[in-house]
């Protein structure tokens, strides 16, 4: 895996622009990008090239995800913002 490719894609996904997304996607990115094959890295920036409100609606799931986003990659991103309070016995989120 290329490590400046990684790098690149870890500062694009801490400065979105929109601070929100950046709380969602850069930890994200710091979490698990390295794990990530070819297909995930570019699944990931797919959505780093989409908009910033679109992606947060669809990570957050306020819109339907557009079937060329709706990705095993959103999948991981929306169950890493869920955090553990949302899996939990009752499988509701407390706050």
């Amino acid at each position: 895996m290329n490590d400046e490719r990684l790098k690149r894609i870890q500062f694009r996904a801490w400065r979105r622009g929109f601070k929100e997304l950046d709380l969602v996607m850069g930890p994200f990115a710091d979490a698990r990008l390295a794990e990530f094959d070819e297909a995930a890295l570019a699944a990931f920036e797919a959505l780093l090239d989409a908009p910033d409100q679109s992606v947060y609606a669809w990570v957050c799931e306020l819109e339907p995800t557009p079937p060329a986003f709706q990705t095993p990659v959103m999948d991981m991103i929306r169950a890493f913002h869920a955090g553990p309070q949302a899996s939990g016995p009752e499988g509701a989120r407390h706050g």
